[in-house]
């Protein structure tokens, strides 16, 4: 009576029992079949082992790995035959994963031709042009210091800064700032994150080779002198040749799996049930 009250002898007879019902309603028999270690098999055992330890492995260590690779194959035939694999997330996205690798693997068979990447290119405009590059210096004018007399301050020292146009040194104008004067080959983007959205759309508009503005940003207002200005543009084809051939490629892979998917789905009727509150209220209508 007390060894029948041990949880552990518990344990052991409901494994026992449900061991004996998987083995009556499996769809395969457990314990059955033959396991069969191939040459294949044998050399990629040989192959992984020595990848990893720089070495070939011992007859003990090959005996282990055939051990480990047997269990392994047991262990997944029983799991198969007691359906352990069904309603399971990862086994459905290890499965899904495994069979999109087969289409993708069509699709990498077809190589692009310089045809392909330039009408790519061309059909792909936006993911590929370059952004304005800009090159200019500015003077700034604190609003707090200046107060009511910001606006003829900005006129004056404007006409100053033209008086003498690119020779004129802005370093010695206007008031403290954090950030620098002179700006050399600037993205659009880095002027976003220096003086803001505001301050970038002003500057775009204007043009190089003399002094302009005021141009404002969250700092205040501005002066500026574009000495160079590179407008946004799509680049040759040989600029960004890896670039263009990598998203080709991915575009061939979409492309590939969806038809792949579309050729399993007509083998298939999809009925989707609608929630179960719209079934209630379907009824009580």
């Amino acid at each position: 009576m007390k060894l029948l009250r041990e949880p552990l002898v518990h344990f052991l007879v409901l494994g026992a029992l449900i061991f004996a019902v998987f083995n009556l309603v499996a769809p395969h028999p457990i314990g059955k079949g033959e396991i069969v270690v191939t040459q294949g098999t044998l050399e990629n055992m040989v192959t992984g082992f020595t990848r990893t330890w720089q070495r070939p492995p011992t007859d003990e260590e090959l005996q282990g790995l055939i051990r480990d690779y047997i269990r392994e194959e047991v262990a997944y035939r029983e799991a198969l035959a007691m359906r352990l694999d069904r309603d399971d997330t990862i086994v459905r996205r290890r499965l899904r994963q495994k069979l999109e690798f087969l289409s993708d693997n069509l699709a990498d068979q077809t190589q692009p031709s310089d045809a392909d990447l330039r009408a790519f290119l061309q059909s792909h405009a936006e993911n590929f042009k370059t952004e304005p590059i800009l090159s200019f210096r500015q003077v700034y004018l604190n609003p707090q210091s200046h107060g009511a007399n910001l606006r003829l301050d900005q006129i004056y020292l404007l006409a100053k800064l033209r008086q003498f146009g690119a020779e004129s040194n802005s370093r010695a104008l206007g008031d403290p700032f954090l950030l620098k004067s002179q700006f050399t080959n600037v993205s659009l983007t880095d002027v976003k994150k220096m003086f803001g959205d505001q301050f970038a759309v002003g500057l775009v508009a204007l043009q190089p080779g003399q002094w302009q503005g005021p141009v404002e940003s969250g700092y205040g207002v501005h002066l500026v002198f574009i000495s160079k200005r590179i407008d946004a543009h799509l680049p040759e084809l040989a600029e960004v040749r890896d670039q263009v051939r990598r998203d080709w490629l991915n575009a061939r892979r979409k492309e590939a799996t969806d038809r792949f998917y579309e050729a399993l789905l007509k083998r298939y009727t999809v009925r989707v049930e609608p929630p179960e509150e719209k079934k209630s209220a379907q009824v009580h209508r």
